[in-house]
């Protein structure tokens, strides 16, 4: 698996939360020089690509082009199995990559329900899903400790990918001698 930062991770997290798998905004604490070192790195692997940016429909821009159209970053398919994430073929964002015509309109258009994704076994998102259905859960502290993330990239981890994404009901109690603990009940 790819070894990522904790904000390169936390801006494909974001993108794989869009259904149209746009990454923009970035984080707020990412500015400038730091913001295009990060976004071209990512640009860089493949994990992210440039694309016309929808405006009519408000949609974020990352760079303008300087002929009036605006940039914006998606998030391909490589950049979502790089956080563990395999997209199925029927659900995969088309290409947008910059083109002379601008992306279409689809203001009109009705979108189908996203399809559910399951992440592939072996990744730090399936070692999180085996912790929490566990029969004893795990706390913040434990899962920090065997998957080298930060108390924030886990509780990211848990409220974006696996509830919203992966549509998980994770419960959480209070236990004597261990304190908070997490688990998936099915």
């Amino acid at each position: 698996m790819t070894k990522l930062s904790d904000t390169q991770t936390i801006i494909l997290s974001r993108a794989a939360q869009n259904e149209d798998r746009i990454s923009l905004p970035l984080p707020d604490s990412l500015r400038g020089g730091a913001a295009a070192k990060v976004v071209n790195a990512l640009l860089a692997k493949g994990f992210l690509e440039e694309a016309d940016a929808d405006m009519r429909n408000g949609e974020p821009v990352w760079r303008e082009t300087g002929d009036g159209h605006g940039v914006t970053l998606v998030a391909t398919n490589a950049g979502l199995a790089a956080i563990g994430i395999e997209p199925e073929e029927a659900n995969a964002a088309p290409s947008r990559a910059l083109t002379e015509e601008p992306a279409p309109d689809t203001s009109t258009e009705t979108k189908a329900a996203p399809k559910a994704r399951t992440p592939r076994e072996g990744t730090k998102q399936a070692t999180l899903i085996a912790m929490l259905r566990a029969p004893d859960g795990a706390t913040i502290d434990e899962i920090v400790a065997a998957l080298e993330w930060q108390q924030h990239t886990a509780r990211g981890a848990m409220s974006g990918a696996l509830k919203k994404k992966l549509g998980l009901t994770i419960t959480s109690e209070v236990v004597d001698g261990r304190g908070r603990v997490y688990a998936i009940r099915d």
